[in-house]
């Protein structure tokens, strides 16, 4: 890319070498002598203009500058407002993923996994003084899931999304998986347990 770029202004040097010459004329003409008009105008202006005129314009604008640096609350502050977007709850999240369950495997795991770690939280709860780990079992007194609520729980907390296959055949039934299971009954078994205890 430089190689490029130095090659292209070498070639614009040399065009405007090899036409300097023959146009200095018209150069002269077009350019130089307009140019050199105006400056003689302003210079004629510049002398014909009181020498106390222009101390007092720069007098004047050395004024202002200062104060608007010694004074700075009088300059005119623009308030500028950002939009920020609203603050997202848990349970607006957990709405927004249960509307997307139908888009793939991803959110229904997200869908899970928050509920497995609710199911965790409980259970941890129920344990007196012994630390109970992440990678744990979701097992532990009165706790008696149906065998496909259990499952459900497990994949949420200790699974990932990936380990389902995403994409399918058209017109293929979907693929089942243990995300799949009905919400409700993980929800009442979940807040039967909460109550229980």
């Amino acid at each position: 890319m430089k190689v490029q770029r130095i090659l292209a202004m070498v070639g614009i040097l040399g065009i405007a070498v090899l036409l300097a010459f023959p146009l200095r004329d018209a150069v002269y003409r077009m350019i130089i002598v307009p140019l050199a008009y105006v400056f003689w105008v302003l210079e004629l202006v510049y002398h014909s203009v009181h020498q106390a005129l222009w101390w007092t314009v720069a007098l004047l604008f050395v004024l202002v500058v200062l104060s608007r640096s010694l004074l700075p609350q009088f300059k005119v502050r623009e308030r500028i407002r950002l939009k920020t977007k609203p603050v997202v709850g848990q349970v607006e999240s957990l709405a927004d993923w249960i509307a997307k369950t139908e888009r793939g495997t991803y959110f229904k795991w997200l869908i899970a996994n928050r509920l497995g770690k609710i199911a965790n939280q409980i259970l941890e709860n129920r344990s007196t003084g012994k630390q109970r780990s992440f990678f744990d079992p979701l097992t532990g007194p009165d706790w008696m899931p149906d065998s496909r609520v259990q499952s459900y729980l497990e994949s949420g907390l200790h699974g990932s999304f990936a380990d389902y296959p995403q994409k399918q055949r058209p017109f293929s039934p979907p693929f089942k998986t243990p995300l799949d299971h009905d919400l409700k009954d993980v929800v009442q078994f979940l807040e039967v347990q909460v109550e229980d205890k």
